[in-house]
């Protein structure tokens, strides 16, 4: 079940190809570098996934091809929309095609608490008993909810299983949800994992976030996980100027992309339009950061 999730879920790319159309094949070839790279699970249909710029049977064709690849690692598929429907009738091919869970983000456009509780009660009630994770991102949704609201979400919807924060300071907020909450559940972090180490301090159980170098979020985790806090520190900041450039909303997606196309796990670094296009000077600082981050971890070993 998903309140025992634990480990590296990283948060995918949709590949296209050079015509804008999904590339299945790099569906496979970048579940299998995730792999290699000490993936536990697996997020799709995600805003770093692009998943808005997709037809209805596009989101279902890469939420299958994601599950095929996965070799029965966890798959969670975003599923959020401001229409229930829609979002009722993608959770229920999702989880027939083998989904582990959703993950729920609440409407934009939400002005009070009582109209969430409204919107949530709703969704639980048309999809039924689907473990859930619960997306707490309002710089994206723009909506915010405190601490004794997600709580008491947690408390009235048990298939509320996981909790992704991405709020900001998300360690305080671990730590007060954390201290009060009455049900435990998981909770797995992204913001592109750019406080990953002192959120692992903070009692997450792991990182739900995209990174062009899963091997740092795999490392950082294991080390952590292991007593090694002073280590995971040090591999983190190996990374960290190149993980900060990769966050940079949808443009830092097509850094990403970029760098995955690199390392072989893509065939193509194309985002589907209306998207960013990388230029000459961005490619220069590409290979100007990576090379860094490649001196850097030699330096380390």
């Amino acid at each position: 079940m998903l309140h025992q999730a634990r480990g590296v879920y990283i948060v995918t790319q949709t590949p296209f190809d050079g015509d804008g159309g999904v590339d299945h094949a790099s569906i496979d070839t970048l579940v299998d570098f995730y792999l290699r790279h000490g993936a536990d699970g697996f997020t799709v249909l995600g805003v770093a996934g692009e998943a808005a710029k997709l037809t209805a049977d596009e989101a279902l064709g890469v939420a299958r091809r994601f599950i095929a690849r996965a070799q029965g690692k966890p798959v969670i598929v975003g599923v959020s929309n401001p229409s229930i429907a829609q979002l009722r009738e993608l959770t229920g091919k999702v989880m027939d095609a083998g989904a582990s869970g959703v993950m729920i983000a609440p409407p934009s456009g939400s002005r009070t608490e009582e109209e969430l509780f409204g919107y949530f009660a709703r969704v639980f009630d048309e999809i039924g008993n689907v473990p859930t994770v619960l997306q707490d991102f309002p710089f994206s949704t723009g909506t915010w909810m405190s601490v004794p609201f997600i709580l008491e979400l947690v408390r009235r919807h048990p298939q509320i299983q996981v909790l992704k924060e991405e709020d900001i300071p998300s360690i305080t907020k671990i730590t007060r949800l954390r201290a009060q909450q009455d049900r435990r559940i998981a909770i797995l972090t992204g913001n592109n994992a750019m406080f990953l180490p002192l959120e692992l301090g903070r009692g997450i159980d792991g990182p739900m976030a995209g990174f062009s170098h899963p091997e740092m979020l795999s490392t950082v985790y294991r080390l952590h996980r292991e007593g090694q806090v002073q280590a995971a520190h040090d591999v983190f900041d190996c990374y960290l100027p190149l993980l900060s450039y990769e966050n940079q909303s949808q443009w830092g997606v097509a850094v990403r992309k970029e760098i995955l196309r690199r390392r072989g796990a893509i065939r193509h670094a194309a985002m589907r339009k209306p998207g960013p296009a990388l230029t000459a000077d961005d490619l220069k600082e590409i290979d100007l950061l990576v090379t860094r981050v490649q001196r850097a971890v030699a330096e380390r070993a």
